[in-house]
This record gives structure tokens, C-alpha cells and sequence, in this order.
């Protein structure tokens, strides 16, 4: 079983009827009895009841009763907009009782004046009963009261005027029933009221609330106008009106005009014209002189009607029709369909009977009918009712366009095409008053619309789950890979130190194969320690500058950290074992030629050569010197070396440990 969305749309219009329904339960159970009932609205959470004759005087010998309810779980909010009762002993001339359903006693019996402290009554119950009696009197208006549940605080009476109110903005409630209470009203929607008018009357009039239901009105006053015109709206007529310091202005919303695309009507009058040549009144058409027509039925259609096609399908707000001055309409009723094949009349709130919109009043053919509540429909038909010498009207559609996601794939079905330039047809369309959808397929989508949402959410939270998974991975894959991108990972050892050669050395220790280069850059472990290097440590490493501890450094001259010498031969002592004898010892030819180290600044004399050995003088650092003139062992000096600072001040100096 397949749903759409429109069906969506349509299950929401029919529970909200539904709901409609249930709340207007304290509608069909109020009621008034007697012959002195005046002016009565009672509706589901608001209404207006007032004496016979109000504001005028009240009849004598009159009683009526009414009974006021609304909704259980909520209580009830009165308001007298107006009390008069001629005041006489015990109230014999007319009184007000105001009981609960078990018949007790909540306000009354009260006559004569009513203070601004005392209008104001909050009930402890849902349903109470309003009796009214009059006796034998002379004067007295009678009264006019106004009721709500108690979620409106704000609730006002029917005769409150703009200028009551002070505040540039404002919100108040207004109750049901109001358009035909007694008070007057100049101007109209746009531009707006006279702050003289009474308030809720005029919101009936620019279509923010409707009467049998009351509801919230949002006015902000304004810089008043030089006049202010009449017009009719609604049911109600508005005056001219002069010059005012204010006016006011409704808050108003989705009353956009919405766009036809087409029209059908029933017939097109084919008007002679004076000119000779006929003219058909209909859409799109012009007269003589270039002026717009409007649609006109011929004098012998007894059912005409105009279909109205809208661009997409829109939520409808309110319907503005046009007359001549010649012919009109004085009535209407509507009927809308969403598919062009189920069509249904439009019924006010609350009501099985179809709805017939007024048209015309006083000379005034431009009326405003405005839709409580609203329809979802792309289809319009007007059907006039009643019309002058012929029906004719210029119709325009206000509204708003529904959001794509309702009427996605509910658009106009393609079992009839309607055409590009308005027709005339002999019949209406057949009215259908069965829908072709089962009560279970709102149950059907609205589980298939949970389920997908829970889809949805499923994918979102594995999408996540998955990203971050992978995340985690290709960190741990860098720290690993010094190559990757986006993340460098440096590692060092904190046991990395200075390495150089031992202070001391033994005679026998083998010489290194192949020789260690100690100016080579630290090699790096595969753990990522360093090995020793000879080169300057970095100052952040916590090291003190430490002395040079071999035969090359000068404390004071030469840099602490020496540089690499230069590729050229090294004078070292050899080791090895001791010739036997002196004289045994080989000549060196190099040392013919006079050799100066310029790094150090000694000079070597040429000459025959004999090398003292480590046994004969050695040093703590393991190198050995030539020994001096007339010293012990009978050794004759051939060669004049620089002989190296004392090692004990040296060893003072030390590496400390890093800081």
C-alpha cells in the first residue's frame, strides 16, 4: 500500500475537524431560555450574551436563562463590558444571578452600577448559569457580557475603542460574537482604522479573527490619516471617517495575492458593444477603450459558476470579489479541490451547512470574504447564489503557497489537461463526496515516516562513528611515519648527551677500524637516542660551557668546541713497543722540513728524532711529550714540542648535569 504526502495533508485536515468537533461539545450543550434574551453568542471557549434590546432599555416582566460552558479541565473568565439595571429594594426591578452547575450561588442577585473592580469575575468551575430578570422599571440599558476560558487573561469586551489603549503595540483577546454588537468603525485593512473604532468589530472586519470563534488580535497604532473610506468586509460595513491623531493597524499573516493560472466558466457574455464589434467579458479580455473585463455570465444562465486554477497548490485565506456597476454578485458559496476530482463545499467552523459569502452591500461591490479557518486547495469554484441582472465578478485569491514537501507528488493529475486560454463549457464538474483513500493510510504513513526518521538517524550515528574510527587509525599510522602528512611527530631522548674521548687511554687499547670521525653528525638509534657528538649542544639542553681536555685546546684562545682540522697530516706520538735500543730508533725524513701549525703556533726544528714513550712520561689524558733537556734517562731532545697547560685546573671544569 502506497502513501503520499497529500494524504498526510489530508488525514491533518481531518483530525483537525475532528478536534474542532470535540472542543465545540460546550457549543451544542449551551443554551438560553426566556423571552429576554438579547444578542447571543456561545461559542466553544468564548462568546457574548446581552439583555433584549441592549442598549437599549430592557423590556418589562422578561426572564431568560443561560447556560455557559466550556471545555473540562479549564474554568471560566467573565467580563461586563457594560451593566445597567435600575436600581431599586432587593432589586425588584431587574436583577443578575450568576451559579454554578450544582446551583450555588457565585455572584448576584445584583442591580443598578457596576464598578471597573467588580466587571472582572474568575469562576472556579467550567459551567455556570446566567439567569436575568426584569420587573416592573423606567430605566436601565440592561448589560452586555463577554466570557473565556482562563488562558486569556487579556480578555476585553466588545466595546473597547483604540483609544483605551495607550500602548504603541498591544495584544488583547477578543471574544465571539462581536460583529453585531452596537458600535461604529471608519477605514479598512489597508490602510488601516480609526483609533475610534471599536476594536474587536474592526478585527472582524480586516479578517485577523473570526466571530463565532473570537480570538488574539495584534494592533499597532500608527500615524493617522487625512480620511479614511468605507467598505464592506466580512459582514461588516465600515464608515468614512475624517482625520484622527491615530490609527490602527492589524498584524496580519499568509494573506499574500496568489497567482491564477487559468480559468473555466460556464458561459462568457458576448456584449454588441457600441462600436459594432461584440466583446466577450472574460479574463484577459479588454473593451474598446483598453480597459480590463471581467468575467459575466449570460442573461439566461440559471447556475453559473468560474473555476479558478492557481499556480501551485496554496493554503487560501480570503477570497476579494469586484462588481460593476451595472451587474454583480450579491452572494456566493465556495467549493475547492486539491485534484480537480474531488471537490467539496467550503462550511464555516463548527458547521455541517455550506457557507454563502455576502458579495455586496450598500453599493459597495468590492467585498473581502475572509476563510476561518483556512483550505489547502489549488482548484477554486465560486457559484453565485444571488446577482444583479447578471452574475459577474473580478475575483482575487489570497493566500499563501503551501511548502514543497506537502504537495510534492500531489500535484494536478494528468487524467485532464486543462487549457492555456480560458473556455466555456455547458456543465460544472461532477461533485464527488467520496474520498478514494482507506482510514488505515494515515496510520500507514505515519509509521513509514517514524521508521524513516529512525533510518536516518541510524546512518547519521554510523557516518560518525566510522569517521572517527578513521581518524583515529591514520593518527596512529603518523606517529609511526615521520613522512605523513598533516601530522609531525618529533621524538627525542633525554638521556642524549655530549660524548667525547676518555679522559684516559691505555697504551694497549686497539685503535678503531675503520677510525671513528668525531665531527660527524650524531648518528640516531633506531630507539631515537643520539650518540655522542663533539658539536656545541643546544643552550635549551642544560648544559655549562666545559673546557677542552686535549693537547689542541688554549682555554681563552681557541672556541671551547673545536672546530674539525683541516685535511692535512696529524703529528701524533706512535704507540708501540720500545726499541731496544736508542740508537736503533728510525730516522724521520719528514721532520726535515720545517712544519708550523698555525692552529696552535708552534714551530717544529728539523733534526734526528727520538719519541718518548708513555711508560717514560705519560699524561692523564693518555697522550705522551717529549721529554725535557737533561732530564733522567739519558733521552736526547730532537724535537721541541709545545708542552700542554697542567691537566689538574682542567679537570676542575666539568660537565654539569642538564639543568
Amino acid at each position: 500500500m502506497q502513501a503520499s504526502p497529500g494524504h498526510i495533508w489530508d488525514a491533518v485536515e481531518l483530525l483537525t475537524f475532528l478536534f474542532l468537533i470535540l472542543n465545540g461539545e460546550a457549543l451544542l450543550v449551551s443554551a438560553q431560555e426566556g423571552n429576554g434574551c438579547g444578542h447571543t453568542v456561545l461559542g466553544a471557549k468564548s462568546g457574548t450574551l446581552t439583555s433584549l434590546n441592549y442598549p437599549g432599555t430592557y423590556p418589562n416582566h422578561t426572564q431568560c436563562d443561560w447556560r455557559v460552558q466550556v471545555p473540562r479541565g479549564e474554568t471560566l473568565r467573565l467580563y461586563f463590558g457594560d451593566f445597567n439595571l435600575e436600581e431599586s429594594k432587593n432589586c425588584q426591578a431587574g436583577s443578575l444571578t450568576i451559579a454554578d452547575s450544582g446551583g450555588v450561588v457565585i455572584l448576584g442577585p445584583i442591580c443598578g452600577h457596576l464598578d471597573a473592580a467588580g466587571r472582572n469575575v474568575t469562576v472556579n468551575s467550567n459551567e455556570v448559569t446566567v439567569r436575568f430578570v426584569s420587573g416592573t422599571h423606567r430605566s436601565g440599558r440592561g448589560f452586555l457580557m463577554s466570557y473565556s476560558t482562563n488562558e486569556h487573561p487579556d480578555l476585553i469586551s466588545c466595546l473597547h475603542k483604540g483609544t483605551h489603549f495607550s500602548s504603541e503595540r498591544f495584544s488583547v483577546f477578543c471574544p465571539a460574537g462581536c460583529k453585531d454588537v452596537k458600535g461604529d468603525i471608519w477605514g479598512q485593512s489597508e490602510p488601516g482604522y480609526r483609533d475610534t473604532s471599536v476594536l474587536c468589530k474592526a478585527g472582524v472586519h480586516a479578517g485577523v479573527l473570526s466571530d463565532s470563534q473570537g480570538g488574539l488580535v495584534r494592533v499597532s497604532q500608527e500615524r493617522g490619516i487625512t480620511m479614511y473610506e468605507a467598505s464592506f468586509a466580512n459582514g461588516v460595513l465600515s464608515k468614512t471617517g475624517p482625520l484622527s491623531d491615530k490609527k490602527l493597524v492589524f498584524t496580519k499573516a499568509c494573506t499574500g495575492h496568489l497567482a491564477v493560472m487559468t480559468y473555466n466558466m460556464s458561459t462568457v457574455w458576448e456584449d454588441p458593444g457600441s462600436s459594432g464589434q461584440p466583446v466577450l467579458w472574460m479574463p484577459g479580455a479588454s473593451d474598446a477603450r483598453g480597459q480590463p473585463l471581467q468575467w459575466a455570465a449570460n442573461t439566461g444562465d440559471r447556475e453559473p459558476w468560474l473555476e479558478l486554477e492557481l499556480r501551485e497548490r496554496s493554503t487560501v485565506t480570503g477570497i476579494i470579489t469586484k462588481g460593476t456597476s451595472r451587474f454583480f454578485i450579491e452572494s456566493y458559496s465556495l467549493m475547492y479541490s486539491k485534484d480537480r476530482k474531488t471537490w467539496k463545499f467550503y462550511k464555516a467552523a463548527l458547521s455541517k451547512d455550506k457557507k454563502m459569502f455576502e458579495a455586496y452591500s450598500d453599493g459597495h461591490t468590492v467585498v473581502l470574504n475572509s476563510l476561518f479557518p483556512p483550505v489547502g486547495a489549488r482548484y477554486l469554484l465560486l457559484r453565485p447564489l444571488t446577482w444583479h441582472l447578471r452574475a459577474s465578478a473580478g475575483v482575487q485569491v489570497l493566500g499563501c503557497p503551501m511548502p514543497r514537501g506537502r504537495s510534492a507528488g500531489r500535484g494536478p493529475q494528468p487524467t485532464e489537461q486543462l487549457p492555456l486560454e480560458p473556455v466555456t463549457t455547458k456543465s460544472p464538474p461532477v461533485l464527488i463526496q467520496t474520498s478514494d483513500q482507506s482510514p488505515s493510510q494515515p496510520m500507514v504513513v505515519a509509521v513509514g515516516i517514524v521508521l524513516g526518521l529512525l533510518l536516518c538517524v541510524g546512518c547519521l550515528l554510523a557516518g560518525l562513528w566510522w569517521r572517527k574510527r578513521r581518524r583515529k587509525a591514520q593518527m596512529k599510522k603518523c606517529s609511526l611515519d615521520k613522512d605523513c602528512q598533516g601530522f609531525h611527530i618529533k621524538t627525542t631522548s633525554v638521556d642524549s648527551e655530549l660524548a667525547s674521548y676518555p679522559l684516559t687511554r691505555s697504551v694497549h687499547d686497539a685503535l678503531p677500524n675503520p677510525p671513528l670521525n668525531d665531527y660527524a653528525e650524531p648518528d640516531v638509534l633506531s630507539s631515537g637516542s643520539k650518540m655522542g657528538s663533539t658539536f656545541r649542544p643546544p643552550l635549551d639542553e642544560g648544559y655549562t660551557t666545559p673546557f677542552a681536555l686535549n693537547h689542541y685546546d688554549t682555554p681563552g684562545r681557541l672556541p671551547e668546541y673545536a672546530e674539525p682540522l683541516p685535511p692535512e697530516p696529524e703529528y701524533a706520538t706512535p704507540f708501540g713497543e720500545q726499541p731496544m735500543d736508542p740508537s736503533l730508533a728510525p730516522p724521520l725524513a719528514m721532520l726535515q722540513n720545517s712544519v708550523h701549525l698555525a692552529h696552535h703556533g708552534v714551530r717544529i726544528v728539523p733534526g734526528p728524532a727520538r719519541y718518548d714513550s708513555p711508560p717514560q712520561k705519560a699524561l692523564p689524558h693518555g697522550y705522551c711529550s717529549p721529554a725535557p733537556v737533561g732530564a733522567s734517562g739519558g733521552q736526547r731532545d730532537s724535537v721541541v714540542y709545545a708542552e700542554p697547560l697542567p691537566v689538574a685546573p682542567l679537570l676542575a671544569h666539568t660537565y654539569h648535569e642538564p639543568l
